[in-house]
């Protein structure tokens, strides 16, 4: 891989361990370093799944389908299956994905006997089920400049060398307000919460561009041996987990180019800053590294304008953020044979 792609200013030089800059350097790369039928040529008989969450997406899952099928299915044979979870759309996003050329599954229709957890992660961890491919790719449904260098950009590193389990997306991310863009404004919850958290606690993890990027790719034998958090902690914990078990050198990362997609609002996340929080605090905990006297409240409370409270003229919204999680998938037997 190209050593020039992630510049290290100075004060960087300072700041980051050697084992990070050396994993920089070796371990980054760009969505063209590869082509699909460089990588379909290398795939041999390795096949490969392309998993879509979606809940709420039909204006966009339709066109992210159809470039995968023509780009990496029809006009080379880079990818075997792409499915898209239904994560209870209240919209037509099934519909839209079917017509589009992809398999559509609801997420509580998988693994059925389990009872349902709610969540980006859930949604996530029923496609791995419904799955078969050796290699798994997962791509957020709500992209609007999804191109099929997405999928062979996290590919490359998975079908090119042997000692890579795992492979994140990076990207500049904009943030359009009105007339007005912030090229890099997107990624508030990276910014503001992950990211100083991995520097304090997993260093390691601090080379991350993008921790919390929902665009990555694994083989199924690392996937199916790591917990799925629910909600939004999935990534983070997937990064804790695996540096842990197979080391800051088994996982890579790719420059994706541009994401635009929807943004949440502030509120949004803010729920998912804590549902991240509560994630870290959880693997703080389970490793001894840090334990608390007393377990966190996973309530949280939120005002926004509306009826007056106690003399406050706000609405008071309380979420529950508490962080379920599922096991490694090869724990749970299947109850029917997987496509």
């Amino acid at each position: 891989m190209d050593t020039t792609r992630i510049g290290l200013d100075p004060a960087a030089e300072l700041t980051l361990s050697p084992r990070v800059r050396s994993w920089l350097r070796r371990r980054s790369s760009r969505a063209d370093d590869w082509t699909a039928a460089q990588l379909a040529a290398l795939k041999g008989d390795r096949t490969v799944s392309v998993v879509i969450p979606a809940r709420d997406e039909e204006e966009t899952v339709g066109q992210i389908v159809r470039t995968i099928r023509t780009a990496l299915m029809e006009d080379d044979p880079l990818v075997d299956d792409v499915l898209v979870v239904d994560s209870r759309s209240r919209d037509d996003t099934a519909r839209v994905a079917a017509e589009a050329g992809a398999r559509v599954v609801a997420q509580d229709a998988v693994l059925r006997p389990l009872p349902d957890m709610h969540g980006k992660g859930e949604a996530l961890w029923k496609g791995l089920a419904a799955t078969s491919g050796d290699l798994v790719v997962f791509v957020d449904g709500d992209l609007y400049d999804f191109t099929a260098d997405y999928v062979i950009g996290l590919l490359g590193p998975l079908l090119t060398d042997p000692g890579v389990d795992y492979v994140k997306g990076f990207y500049h991310r904009p943030l359009v307000n009105g007339s007005h863009t912030d090229a890099d404004g997107g990624g508030r919850v990276t910014e503001l919460v992950a990211r100083p958290l991995l520097n304090m606690y997993w260093p390691d993890l601090a080379g991350f561009v993008q921790p919390l990027a929902g665009e990555y790719a694994g083989r199924r034998e690392v996937l199916e041996s790591i917990p799925f958090v629910t909600h939004y902690g999935v990534e983070v914990a997937h990064l804790i987990d695996l540096v842990r078990w197979r080391g800051l050198d088994a996982l890579a990362q790719v420059d994706l180019g541009m994401r635009t997609h929807r943004h949440q609002s502030t509120q949004a996340l803010g729920r998912m800053a804590g549902q991240i929080m509560l994630t870290v605090m959880d693997r703080l905990d389970r490793s001894g590294r840090l334990t608390a006297h007393q377990a966190p409240s996973t309530l949280l409370a939120q005002f926004r304008r509306g009826h007056a409270l106690d003399g406050v003229e706000r609405e008071l919204v309380v979420s529950d953020l508490a962080v379920q999680e599922r096991p490694p998938l090869r724990t749970v037997r299947q109850p029917g044979p997987r496509r």
